[in-house]
């Protein structure tokens, strides 16, 4: 590689690692028992797993379960129902409205058989206050966008990174480290691990900064294809009593055989419009789980109005989140994801620690220079 090239790339890593540094080192803390959610919040007692019961088809009425939510948290709105993928739970998400920003309430039931399982923290516990600060670091919208340029920040740096690898490694066998001077070693691990750990980071770097573009995205689509889909019902008087919500269900999974649901949005919420149940079904494989198709379900009549498949940049979104916290393999993929983070951060921390040996260096050396020429002149 050219010199002047050399010194260009090298410019470009330095000033891209050494900004996006103290953020990338909070995604990776914050990221760490992020990846390990589910498992902290049953140890903590807030996620109760359903009790062992014979495997029957049978399943609780929606319907009824709903009406005992609504008992719980009297003259609230249920704004979502939602799904387990794992076990048979129902979550019920309530809300002073249905189209309030904040829930009030978040319930779990037993699917089986409608048992109540215990309520979830709706906007505290550690883990909630973790998830605030790895999403926007309680700054709404802009404090995630941002988080999303310290992404692009760290693709940079990670491209840089290779590129500068081959030139400074090409005298060095792979895996050298040498023990000349403490900064030499951490220089050697710096760029022993970072190449190692590249192209993990650089997945979770990408999957992170396309997660950041979420709301913008749901915003899209809200605003063009759900308008779009519930067009015909506007002018039309407001909606009294809902329909079925357990027969609307039904209609959703009849219109998407092979799906089941992921989450149910309610009239008047956001995600749904002001006369229907929006029912977002998933597939059953590990890769069609992860996709969703909206189904659009008059709320007065139970019956499927219009399905209509999301547009690929939704897409992409929903494939990349699991991906991005190694929601694919269970435990043992997990504990990999958790491993390549801890080394991630060994990586950024020793970036910062060999930028400032260097400038220790440097100024030491000015300094020993400046008193040479002084002796010199005296």
């Amino acid at each position: 590689m050219h010199s002047k090239s050399f010194r260009r790339w090298s410019w470009v890593h330095k000033w891209t690692s050494l900004i996006c540094t103290v953020f990338m080192l909070l995604l990776c803390l914050t990221g760490l028992p992020l990846i390990f959610h589910h498992e902290i919040n049953r140890a903590l007692g807030y996620d109760k797993a359903p009790p062992a019961l014979a495997d029957t088809a049978e399943r609780a009425n929606l319907d009824t379960i709903l009406a005992a939510s609504k008992a719980r948290v009297p003259g609230n709105a249920v704004q979502f129902v939602i799904r387990d993928a794992d076990e048979p739970v129902w979550f019920v998400r309530m809300g002073e409205k249905v189209d309030s920003p904040d829930a009030t309430a978040f319930h779990a039931y037993d699917a089986r058989n409608g048992e109540f399982l215990g309520e979830q923290p709706a906007n505290d516990g550690v883990m909630n206050v973790i998830l605030r600060l790895h999403v926007d670091m309680f700054a709404g919208l802009p404090g995630t966008l941002f988080l999303g340029f310290m992404g692009l920040l760290l693709l940079a740096s990670l491209i840089s990174g290779a590129v500068l690898y081959g030139p400074f490694m090409r005298k060095l066998s792979f895996g050298t480290v040498r023990r000349v001077s403490r900064r030499l070693r951490w220089l050697d691990l710096h760029n022993l691990l970072g190449i190692a750990t590249l192209i993990w980071f650089f997945v979770v770097g990408a999957t992170g900064v396309v997660n950041t573009l979420a709301i913008p995205m749901f915003d899209r689509w809200k605003a063009t294809q759900l308008a779009d889909m519930v067009a015909p019902y506007r002018g039309k008087p407001p909606l009294g009593e809902l329909g079925s919500v357990q027969k609307a269900l039904d209609a959703a999974r009849a219109a998407e055989p092979g799906t089941e649901l992921s989450f149910m949005a309610f009239p008047g919420n956001a995600f749904a419009g002001p006369h229907h149940f929006v029912a977002f079904m998933r597939g059953t494989t590990p890769w069609t789980s992860k996709l969703l198709t909206p189904v659009l379900i008059d709320a007065k009549t139970s019956q499927v109005a219009e399905a209509r498949a999301l547009p690929g940049y939704l897409s992409a979104l929903l494939v990349s989140q699991p991906l991005h916290f190694g929601d694919y393999g269970g435990a043992p993929l997990k504990v990999l994801w958790a491993l390549l983070d801890v080394l991630c951060m060994v990586v950024l921390g020793s970036g910062v620690y060999l930028w400032v040996r260097k400038r220790n260096v440097s100024v030491e050396a000015w300094l020993g220079a400046a008193e040479s020429r002084q002796a010199v002149q005296s």
